[in-house]
């Protein structure tokens, strides 16, 4: 593209944003102002599908950059309305393919020699055209080929000028972004630099092949020992940042089930592995593919010769990913983060549950962690403590209203969901909607019990240090207390307290015993909670602690009258 055609395209993006900027400030802002607020929402519904509409038609058109805008608004349900994430979830890479003749001039000056000496034939008609780029079937020279010991494989090129589109694409979010902090309204409740930025880096490492092609053999040593997954090999030697040279691994689609079944794959089994793989991902090796679309996984068929050791001897065929230039990790911060929000959450405990979300990296520093410790209890209280069994109960309408409630509050409160959770959440969704395609009685809960129940186990000792050092603080309150009591009757015996009450001393009577009764009930949590955490693991001494602890909680129960009869 030209200067002036960049130019144009930069001018067009901040035309739309100002547009609707414009009348959003109008009906949002300046109508309720003047008492006009039913006028303002009367249409609020439609007028936000429209503004998604319209975006969405300029994405395509546009290409570039534009339509993973959209794709990534889409995921943003922590900022913006349903109205528009709805309108923008089947934006998908609708643009037409790149003339072959600009793909063959970029290739043989990325690698140095011409297409045709790197490669004995290239297929001319794209295997898949995206904004970003375009992919080819192709076939290695000779000498490659001896060298790699591949033969076919698929050689994924940039878009011509991409680079250039991406850095007048980004520019022009930058100055959006920059329009919106100046919005209080926006500015409370969004970091909309940090936002885009987010985005920015995404949009970066997605258009550097040579990340890819690293993210791919992390992906495959990190299954290395694994017969349930493979991975295709790169070609180093035909590979640059703007040109990939991959193992073709073509198979049979994750979502073909004709196609399973004629290989003799049953779609219920893939669907239960699918989710066992993506969940290893997330919960164990912390490092997983973040965009496992139908696109993007192959199922494929293992002859019995080639049939390896670690392969189950029932084990048919395996799955293989392609496409690394998404991946996402859990880092020690969002680890450590979720410890806290379990604990939190097994205790109720509101002020846990923001401290959590600081941990994670959702809060931003204007915050009213006041408003947020109300929130996040109330909506935790509605689910929280139920095993997976009672979720599995609970009327679907009723998930669908806390998910209505718990978006309502997620966007009137001055916080954002990290990159990196919302990659979490895209995996997950994917991973549960492909499973569902493929098994219509397909229950993600069944899938996600064995590795909530060993975080539990793993996090178990965790949890009972914060509980101990919790009742701990408390032990030290309620056991001083008595002390306390003593040493104030030594000073109203002494004389140096005047006291004008009579029933000062039956007030003091009662204040101990609650003071006692109070330990008491500390030791009862401590111990039925310990013995609770620990049972699974050792059932003879967590059935003493759980035990044990009827002891304490009979003399909360019946300390007060005991002494009262005294």
């Amino acid at each position: 593209m030209t200067d002036g055609e960049m130019r144009a395209r930069y001018r067009r993006i901040l035309r739309f944003a100002a547009r609707y900027l414009v009348e959003a400030w109008w009906f949002e802002l300046t109508l309720p102002r003047f008492g006009l607020a039913r006028l303002s929402a009367r249409n609020r519904t439609a007028r936000l599908q429209r503004i998604a509409r319209n975006f969405h038609g300029l994405a395509v058109e546009l290409g570039g950059l534009m339509i993973k805008v959209g794709q990534y608004m889409s995921s943003r349900l922590d900022v913006l309305p349903p109205e528009i994430t709805k309108e923008l979830e089947g934006l998908q890479d609708e643009v037409p393919a790149v003339e072959f003749s600009a793909i063959r001039a970029l290739a043989s000056r990325e690698l140095g020699v011409p297409l045709e000496v790197a490669f004995s034939s290239v297929d001319e008609v794209p295997l898949a055209a995206a904004s970003l780029g375009q992919a080819h079937r192709a076939r290695l020279s000779d000498a490659d080929a001896a060298q790699s010991g591949l033969r076919d494989v698929v050689l994924k090129v940039q878009r011509p000028g991409i680079d250039q589109i991406v850095e007048v694409d980004l520019r022009a979010l930058r100055k959006v972004a920059g329009w919106l902090s100046r919005v209080r309204l926006v500015s409370d409740r969004v970091d909309m630099f940090s936002l885009v930025e987010e985005f920015a880096v995404t949009s970066l490492e997605e258009i550097d092949y040579l990340q890819e092609a690293a993210n791919s053999e992390r992906f495959a040593a990190m299954f290395g020992d694994d017969g349930r997954v493979a991975v295709p090999e790169v070609v180093w030697e035909r590979t640059t940042r703007r040109v990939l040279t991959l193992q073709d691994v073509t198979a049979i689609k994750i979502s073909d089930t004709d196609g399973l079944r004629a290989a003799g794959i049953d779609p219920a089994v893939v669907a239960q592995e699918f989710a066992a793989v993506m969940f290893d991902q997330l919960f164990a090796d912390g490092f997983f593919h973040a965009d496992p679309h139908p696109g993007n996984v192959f199922i494929t068929p293992i002859a019995v010769d080639e049939r390896t050791e670690t392969d189950a001897a029932a084990r048919s065929w395996r799955f293989t990913f392609i496409d690394f230039g998404m991946m996402g990790e859990v880092p020690e911060g969002l680890r450590r983060g979720l410890r806290r929000l379990l604990i939190a959450a097994a205790s109720r405990d509101g002020k846990g549950l923001v401290d959590g979300i600081r941990d994670v990296g959702v809060l931003l520093p204007n915050a009213d962690t006041a408003e947020l410790e109300r929130a996040m209890t109330q909506l935790f209280a509605r689910f929280g403590g139920m095993g997976f069994a009672e979720l599995q109960e609970v009327d679907p309408r009723e998930f669908r209203a806390f998910a209505i409630e718990f978006g309502d509050i997620v966007r009137s409160l001055p916080f954002q969901l990290p990159e990196n959770f919302l990659l979490i959440i895209r995996a997950m969704s994917l991973t549960s909607g492909m499973s569902s395609t493929l098994d219509p009685k397909f229950n993600i809960w069944d899938a996600v019990e064995p590795y909530a129940n060993r975080l539990i186990r793993e996090e178990s000792g965790n949890v009972v240090q914060a509980f101990a050092k919790e009742a701990l603080s408390t032990l030290q309150v309620a056991a001083r207390l008595p002390k306390r009591v003593d040493a104030f009757m030594v000073r109203v015996e002494d004389g140096r307290i005047a006291v004008q009450t009579p029933g000062l001393d039956r007030r003091v009577a009662a204040l101990d015993r609650l003071g006692r009764r109070i330990l008491s009930g500390v030791i009862f949590a401590a111990l039925l909670i310990s013995g609770a955490v620990l049972r699974p693991d050792d059932v003879v001494f967590g059935s003493v602690l759980m035990g044990v602890s009827a002891l304490p909680l009979l003399h909360v129960l019946f300390g007060g009258i005991l002494s009262g009869r005294r």
